[in-house]
């Protein structure tokens, strides 16, 4: 749902001219340095990217998802690092307190992560637990006025830069389910947190990730997010869900960039006295993956516009996620081959891209729990309606 089509084409070309300008031209160093600069991340703050998605009684633009999808198409167009600095804040790291937080929780941390004073952060995944819930170890004992959370999570998106994490841990001890699971609000600078070392990846330098290590983290009892213990498996289900339309729509995105890409490379490249993009086979590769973006971009803002009109798209957005972040792999490998050697070089930044939207087929759930999600749902549905 678009809510006023003027200020919505203002806004992307100003995210566009933000891309194209700032962001493209500094794609290398950041691979380079694994660090996104400070002005730039400056801009982003100044421009309201880290405000979004986040209500605008508290300071932010409030988006509707279909609005935040068009937003995820543009900032697609350039390497997935710069997306993580303000996404995992206006996504997951937030959107448990937008959604089922208290008004306290509400008024003194959203206004922060609208401005860019503080960063976002989501920490579920451990060791030996994502997706399964049943195995998550991290726990949170009532202590009188506070929990003690104990447990390390892994994977932890900027969790070197964070201000506050969204905690899943589990309160219940008696309840191995995911009913058993808690949500809290956790300040990085609570005694007892801690973080581990930047992890070395295979793509996407500049966006940190690292464990988050807690050794007996006393957190007040006003942190447990909307003050009820027993649905922070429901909220983190809840973010996720959102989640992967805005990563889908990222899919989409990076896909337009890399066919772009292609497309320059095979109207200047020349092989047998003409260029390659009058080769039947290169456009045949062209064509596969300007018709796999199309069908995607269809999928991601049918599934926006489902949200917005109040219906559950829990099928829907991993059916998105699932689609378009397979989708991407399949683009990428297709644009290193109409490089041909180019594409295994660095210079070129092709290669680079190939790692990093690697990525997307294994965050926020993988394509695996993708299948497990669509197909329970069907089930389910089925058997709702057969009465069984």
């Amino acid at each position: 749902m678009i809510r006023d089509q003027s200020t919505m084409d203002a806004l992307l070309e100003t995210v566009d001219r933000f891309v194209q300008e700032r962001l493209v031209p500094v794609e290398a160093l950041v691979a380079e340095t694994n660090e996104i600069p400070q002005e730039i991340v400056d801009e982003m703050k100044y421009i309201g990217l880290f405000g979004l998605t986040i209500p605008e009684e508290y300071g932010g633009l409030g988006l509707t998802m279909e609005e935040e999808a068009r937003v995820m198409f543009s900032m697609g167009r350039t390497s997935p690092s710069f997306r993580s600095v303000f996404g995992t804040t206006i996504g997951i790291g937030s959107q448990g307190i937008v959604l089922d937080g208290t008004m306290e929780q509400k008024t003194k941390y959203l206004p922060r992560f609208a401005s860019g004073e503080w960063i976002g952060s989501f920490a579920l995944t451990e060791p030996d637990a994502g997706s399964d819930a049943a195995s998550l170890r991290t726990t949170a004992v009532r202590d009188g006025d506070f929990y003690i959370i104990n447990g390390t999570k892994r994977y932890i998106t900027n969790a070197p830069q964070a201000s506050a994490f969204t905690v899943m841990a589990r309160t219940n001890m008696a309840d191995k389910s995911a009913q058993g699971v808690s949500a809290f609000i956790v300040e990085a600078t609570t005694p007892g947190l801690s973080i581990g070392k930047i992890d070395k990846k295979m793509g996407q330098q500049g966006a940190h990730t690292a464990d988050v290590v807690f050794d007996a983290c006393r957190v007040p009892v006003s942190q447990l997010i909307g003050q009820v213990e027993g649905q922070g498996f429901k909220t983190a289900m809840k973010v996720l869900e959102k989640g992967r339309i805005h990563l889908a729509a990222l899919c989409v995105g990076t896909a337009e960039r890399l066919i772009q890409d292609a497309l320059r490379y095979a109207v200047e490249r020349k092989q047998f006295g003409k260029p390659i993009g009058e080769f039947q086979l290169i456009q045949a590769m062209l064509a596969d993956s300007q018709t796999e973006t199309y069908a995607a971009k269809c999928m991601v803002l049918d599934a926006a516009r489902r949200r917005d009109e109040g219906h559950d798209v829990s099928t829907e957005a991993s059916c998105s996620k699932l689609f378009a972040s397979e989708m991407c792999g399949r683009v990428a490998d297709r644009v290193v081959q109409i490089f041909g050697g180019a594409g295994y070089i660095a210079d070129y930044g092709i290669e680079r891209f190939y790692r990093d939207v690697r990525l997307f087929r294994i965050y926020e759930g993988t394509s695996q729990i993708q299948q497990l999600v669509i197909a329970r749902n069907l089930l389910k549905e089925k058997r709702a309606a057969m009465g069984v």
